[in-house]
């Protein structure tokens, strides 16, 4: 079990700059694959960047170069630095962890965090 807990979401005008967190309740180490998703009214839940393998990267194209995801091993907490914010990156914002034992995987997920981008 993994439970998640975000922060940091809010409004804020286009342009502008937010941090989300995502605090584990146990290790990082011990979680296959890190991350956060997003979805917006009316749409399907999409990646918006985790860490993979290692320590690999995968972002959403519609995000590379504004925002840039990070972690805390010693505070089992991954952060999302989001630059450069535009209205359509407004959506609930949450915080995944895949747990890979054998042949099955875990998919956990935090409450969820309201990010809104005014234009």
């Amino acid at each position: 079990q993994v439970q998640l807990v975000e922060s940091g979401g809010g409004l804020v005008q286009a342009g502008g700059s937010l941090r989300l967190s995502c605090a584990a309740s146990r290790s990082i180490f011990s979680i296959n694959a890190m991350g956060w998703y997003r979805q917006a009214p009316g749409k399907q839940r999409e990646l918006v960047a985790r860490f993979a393998s290692g320590s690999s990267t995968n972002y959403a194209d519609s995000v590379k170069g504004r925002f840039t995801i990070s972690r805390d091993n010693a505070k089992n907490t991954v952060y999302l630095q989001m630059n450069s914010l535009k209205p359509e990156d407004t959506a609930v914002y949450y915080c995944n962890a895949r747990v890979v034992g054998g042949l099955d995987e875990y998919d956990y997920w935090g409450q969820g965090t309201q990010v809104t981008v005014s234009s």
